[in-house]
């Protein structure tokens, strides 16, 4: 009975041991192709040129071009929208500084 109980004990280590050893591959296998989030975008963009898809860029056209009919804007629109904020946001914290420097 004491050797049977070990030898299931064994099997199942070795098993473990197996599974163990497949995900390590794995985790190697994601790193190679530049894993993470980044590593699959990659992958999904040469998918897209494959397939003709246009580049990202700006839309030019009317102003309410960037609004879709559900209220919701489309990407690029909207991308463009937040980098302006931004930059206006950065200018405005340089000449808070200036004027402080000057006084």
């Amino acid at each position: 009975m004491g050797r049977k109980k070990k030898e299931k004990e064994e099997k199942e280590k070795g098993e473990k041991r197996k599974k163990k050893k497949k995900e390590k591959e794995k985790r190697e296998e994601g790193r190679k192709r530049g894993g993470g989030r980044k590593g699959r975008r990659e992958e999904k963009r040469g998918k897209k040129e494959e397939k003709g898809k246009k580049k990202r860029g700006r839309k030019k056209g009317g102003e309410d071009k960037g609004i879709r009919e559900n209220g919701k804007k489309k990407g690029k629109e909207g991308r463009r929208k937040k980098g302006k904020e931004r930059k206006k946001k950065k200018k405005e914290e340089k000449r808070k500084k200036r004027v402080k420097g000057g006084r």
